[in-house]
Parts: C-alpha cells; sequence; structure tokens
C-alpha cells in the first residue's frame, strides 16, 4: 500500500523512523519536502553537546565568581554579569538535556527498538 507518507511503499522501520517533531500529528499528509527517511545527525549532536556543556558550565561559574567580586563602580556591573551567568547556565541545561536526548536515541538505536 502506499500512500504521501509512505511512496513506494515504503515504511520506513527502521527504529529511526518515527524520530522527529514533538507533536507531529501521524494523521495529517507530509507537507514538507524533506525525505521521509530524513535522520538527525546524532553523532555531531552527541559531540556538541559534549563538548558546550562543560564550557558553558565553566562560563557559568566565571561569571558567577566575577559577579560576586563586582563592587559598586565596576564596569561591567553586577547585573550585566549574573546575566551572562544565567545565560551560561540556561545554555548549559539545554546541551545537558540534549546530550540525554541524544543519549536515549542511540541506546535505543543500539537495541534495535523503535520509538513510540
Amino acid at each position: 500500500m502506499s500512500d504521501r507518507r509512505h511512496p513506494h511503499g515504503a515504511t520506513g522501520g527502521g527504529p529511526r523512523a518515527s524520530s522527529g517533531a514533538v507533536g507531529r500529528h501521524r494523521h495529517r499528509p507530509r507537507t514538507g519536502t524533506e525525505p521521509a527517511t530524513a535522520q538527525s545527525a546524532l553523532g555531531l549532536r552527541l559531540l556538541l553537546s559534549a563538548v558546550f556543556l562543560p564550557l558553558f558550565l565553566a562560563g557559568a561559574a566565571y561569571f558567577g565568581v566575577w559577579a560576586a567580586d563586582a563592587g559598586p563602580g565596576d564596569i561591567p556591573g553586577r547585573g550585566g554579569l549574573v546575566v551572562l551567568a544565567v545565560v551560561c547556565l540556561a545554555f548549559a541545561l539545554l546541551a545537558a538535556a540534549d546530550l540525554l536526548v541524544v543519549a536515549r536515541r542511540l541506546r535505543r538505536e543500539r537495541a534495535g527498538t523503535a520509538p513510540h
């Protein structure tokens, strides 16, 4: 059987066939031009997350300590340094979350089970 989501009878039964956007509705036909078997570069995401997680944590710690040592007339001021520390911490949290998601997907791929 062939439809718009699975041209030429391809069902995409591989382990990464269902990975994609959160909340993707399966009853709607595909409207994009990307291939039905498009896959995320999990190895690259794993590398980038593993590299940038410690860098952003170090940046958050550096700017936090600098903000703690900043005096009333210092430039940059304490407020700006706190903002930089919070931004670095937010990026570190995003990198950690991505690291967990990629590790889970790779583990599921290696086990040979399809995502639900």
